[in-house]
């Protein structure tokens, strides 16, 4: 578990996104990271336990993404992240291997896995797949371990089918997603509980059926 003020100081930032703010605060931002490491560490020993291919030698300095956004190329120009993310090392990790991240950010907080926005040859794999194989993928979605815990985020979605793809196929709005991420939100007070972990840990196992389709899919 972690402490309230590790969420409070994100609320804080978020009022305050400037420079200035957080070179003065900072300290609280280095005690933030000193709560979120132990339970980091604690994360990578659980999870590498179930997933064969979850490196258990993710060091939680590494896992912790950084603060500092990129506003090279952005319209928006606040320095700082309002959310700490945590991306968990998978063994040979690269644009086809699905991906674990956890996503702490006041009110809206989740455990992402999966496929985000892959590259083009990534997605026509796993849309041949869920084609090939509707009836396996739909298993694995409509479970009801699955379904009480995630949903499939829909956010990310071509208007029209794609390319090789009938307006009629039955699961044509499925084939439409541009990002596979099942998503397991998690409200913030759950973080401050010593059932955090179990939580996790319950989920980590829940969603293994829906890693192993998508590592099936992109498999060359």
């Amino acid at each position: 578990m972690i402490k309230p003020k590790t969420l409070s100081f994100l609320t804080e930032l978020s009022k305050n996104n400037n420079r200035e703010w957080f070179a003065e605060n900072k300290y609280l931002y280095e005690e933030a990271k000193a709560d979120l490491f132990p339970f980091i560490a604690q994360l990578i020993k659980e999870l590498a336990a179930i997933d064969p291919q979850f490196s258990a030698d993710t060091e939680p300095k590494k896992a912790l993404m950084r603060i500092y956004r990129d506003v090279r190329f952005s319209k928006n120009k606040d320095p700082y992240k309002k959310n700490y993310g945590i991306a968990f090392d998978v063994k040979g990790y690269g644009p086809n291997t699905a991906a674990y991240y956890l996503h702490l950010q006041p009110g809206n907080s989740f455990f992402g896995v999966g496929f985000w926005q892959p590259e083009s040859s990534v997605l026509k794999m796993i849309r041949e797949e869920i084609d090939y194989n509707t009836s396996e993928f739909l298993d694995v979605i409509n479970a009801k371990e699955f379904k009480n815990t995630y949903r499939l985020s829909q956010e990310d979605k071509l208007k029209k089918a794609p390319k090789g793809y009938e307006v009629t196929h039955p699961e044509i709005e499925l084939l439409k997603l541009k990002s596979f991420i099942a998503i397991y939100s998690i409200a913030d007070e759950e973080f401050f509980k010593p059932t955090i972990v179990d939580k996790l840990i319950t989920a980590f196992k829940t969603i293994q059926p829906f890693v192993l389709f998508l590592r099936k899919a992109t498999t060359v």
